[in-house]
């Protein structure tokens, strides 16, 4: 059974995982000073109902996804990141330019 416990989340087989982000402005920092912002998509659409799908049903494929994640509880800045939605494994943190 899954639960909450010493840092992280503990795994049935007693193994703590726990998702850090390496924040450019504030080093390595859990996730939980993060909101999740969603998947990176095309912002531009052909047609409405384009615009309903690429808005509300996410793709949520298994691999490396773009994703935006804003750290609320550090730098409060938006960033880009490129996260395996199957290992959780992080490859890429880029910086949100605006």
């Amino acid at each position: 059974m899954a639960g909450i416990g010493g840092g992280g989340i503990v795994a049935a087989q007693g193994v703590a995982v726990g998702l850090k982000i390496d924040c450019p402005h504030c080093g390595l920092r859990p996730y939980t000073e993060f909101t999740f912002g969603g998947e990176l998509r095309d912002v531009g659409s052909p047609d409405a109902e384009t615009d309903f799908e690429r808005v509300y049903l996410p793709t949520n494929g298994a691999g490396p996804q773009r994703e935006r994640w804003f750290h609320a509880f550090g730098c409060r800045r938006w960033l880009t990141l490129t996260r395996d939605t199957v290992t959780n494994r992080i490859d890429a943190v880029d910086r949100v330019r605006g």
